[in-house]
């Protein structure tokens, strides 16, 4: 377990025994071919490789061409992660929060492009966004973004909203096209502002990126509302708004409009061609990277 050692220790050290614990399972990059890019046909000739045939074009004109495709060096990711307060949640020194769970998995993700010599970036925001680097590959520049996750780790601010739509709108003018945009958030946005986010995120997708969502929450307080049946006093991390209430008169209702919004979250996010991974924080890191990996690198 990933809790045995302290995350302030040595955030790149843990994320280089998770990249290990999965990299042997993995036969192909999981990102490989993403910045691949069709260019025009030529016709076939004989010893081409038939797997880059076009099928549809000799179904309707009875002659072979070829795909031809302007190929990309690197892959170009950009790590974006959610700071804002909620994201602290469930502050609990035996599991997770949501933003460590980020940090751990975004330098462990990072670990993974860097063996691929792809260009990474990094970019952190809550009510705005307060930090960004440029996408490189060297050596020096993924230690920085290591460095960074590992000063977030402990990132502590309070009462900090999350305009995750302004964010998203200014990553997607700043990324070069065609870019891998890679975002932890656990998506507790205002309710009127979650139509501007979801076109923040069609923005992403209009400049040709490719998107993953990983939505984080925890399952067992956050989803399914597990509480003692005794009175609690509920706080906003982002407002600082009380509540108190007994938790199993409202449960019923709680569960069933957080299963409305996450089905609602995932309709969009399959609507606009969005990979969004649902995590639970009761959930190893190395185990939901795992699952995410495998089935990209079963894709491609």
């Amino acid at each position: 377990m990933l809790l045995e050692r302290p995350l302030t220790d040595n955030l790149e050290l843990i994320a280089k025994q998770v990249v290990e614990g999965f990299i042997i399972g993995l036969h192909k990059s999981p990102f490989h071919g993403f910045s691949v890019e069709f260019a025009e046909h030529r016709l076939y000739n004989p010893g081409d490789a038939l797997r880059h045939i076009d099928w549809r074009v000799y179904g309707r004109t009875d002659k072979l061409f070829i795909k031809r495709f302007e190929e990309e060096t690197n892959l170009r990711c950009c790590l974006v992660l959610d700071t804002s307060s909620s994201m602290q949640f469930p502050q609990d020194e035996k599991k997770l929060s949501k933003l460590q769970f980020a940090c751990v998995a975004a330098a462990s993700l990072l670990q993974l492009l860097k063996r691929q010599l792809d260009a990474s970036a990094l970019a952190l925001f809550d009510e705005k966004v307060y930090y960004t680097s440029q996408c490189r590959s060297a050596h020096s520049h993924y230690r920085m973004l290591t460095n960074e996750l590992q000063k977030t780790l402990n990132y502590q601010a309070a009462n900090k909203k999350t305009n995750a739509a302004a964010a998203l709108h200014q990553i997607a003018e700043q990324m070069h096209k065609r870019s891998l945009i890679v975002i932890f958030s656990d998506m507790m946005d205002d309710s009127e502002n979650i139509e501007e986010l979801f076109n923040a995120l069609q923005h992403l997708k209009y400049n040709k990126h490719e998107v993953v969502l990983f939505h984080l929450a925890d399952g067992k307080q956050e989803i399914d509302f597990e509480f003692e049946n005794r009175p609690y006093e509920f706080i906003d991390m982002e407002t600082n708004e009380h509540v108190k209430l007994q938790p199993q008169h409202i449960k019923n209702q709680y569960v069933e409009q957080m299963h409305q919004f996450r089905e609602m979250i995932t309709n969009r996010c399959h609507q606009y061609q969005i990979d969004r991974v649902a995590v639970d924080l009761n959930e190893p890191v190395e185990k939901v990277l795992y699952s995410f990996l495998l089935k990209r690198n079963n894709m491609v």
